[in-house]
């Protein structure tokens, strides 16, 4: 399980988290929502080390990971899907996936299987150069090349946004598989609600760096959390 808890972080003088506490489970998807510039990418970037807090603590698994090193924390089964993709557009697609090899041991240096069952396109285009792919595509591959790393925790960032209707439908059903295996947990950051509607067990609403809006996604009012995500 991840925890987190009374997690503050700064840019500067400016307070991007104030005194976040949530929990996130194995077998199910977590889903932080928010308008832009709440904190929600600050909250992955903190969790997979690449930002420093100022207070507060981060635990997966019992171990407290805190200031632990980003690649310390991936080698521990931490993945992470950025928003904009941040693909190698001039490797190929099967050079894309094996730079997930990096976190492995020798003998577990492959591509796993499920990871052409979710995305039968990457398979059919492993010798094309990942810039060429569509935006959809693209999306997919980061989503493959994060599976490769056989993570523990898989933190997607706006996976649907800029994706065309058809492939939003191919990744929710990857994530909803993803987490039938019941031994991932899943933080899942979106502004599309309707989205994390069908797909959040849980659902963690930002405002101003905090969490204002928290509890089982069945549970909560959704006009409520509407009133969170309108300008």
């Amino acid at each position: 399980m991840l925890e987190v808890r009374d997690l503050d972080l700064y840019y500067g003088a400016a307070q991007a988290l104030r005194n976040v506490s949530f929990a996130a489970r194995p077998g199910e998807i977590t889903c932080i929502l928010g308008r832009n510039g709440v904190g929600k990418t600050s909250l992955l970037r903190a969790i997979d080390g690449r930002l420093p807090v100022a207070g507060g603590s981060i635990t997966f698994g019992g171990e407290d990971v805190t200031r632990m090193r980003t690649p310390d924390r991936v080698r521990r089964g931490f993945a992470s899907v950025p928003q904009g993709r941040e693909i190698f557009p001039l490797l190929s697609v099967r050079e894309n996936l094996e730079t997930g090899f990096a976190p492995l041991h020798p003998r577990q240096r492959s591509i796993p299987s499920s990871v052409f069952e979710l995305f039968p396109v990457l398979e059919s285009m492993l010798d094309r150069r990942g810039g060429d792919l569509s935006g959809g595509q693209q999306q997919q591959l980061a989503i493959g090349r994060a599976l490769v790393t056989r993570p523990k925790l898989l933190m997607l960032d706006e996976p649907t946004e800029g994706i065309q209707p058809s492939i939003i439908k191919d990744i929710g059903r990857a994530i909803e598989y993803l987490r039938e295996q019941g031994d991932m947990v899943i933080l899942l950051v979106e502004q599309y609600l309707d989205f994390a509607n069908e797909l959040a067990d849980v659902i963690q609403v930002m405002d101003r760096g905090a969490i204002v809006l928290s509890g089982p996604a069945k549970e909560l009012d959704p006009e409520a959390i509407r009133r969170h995500l309108t300008v």
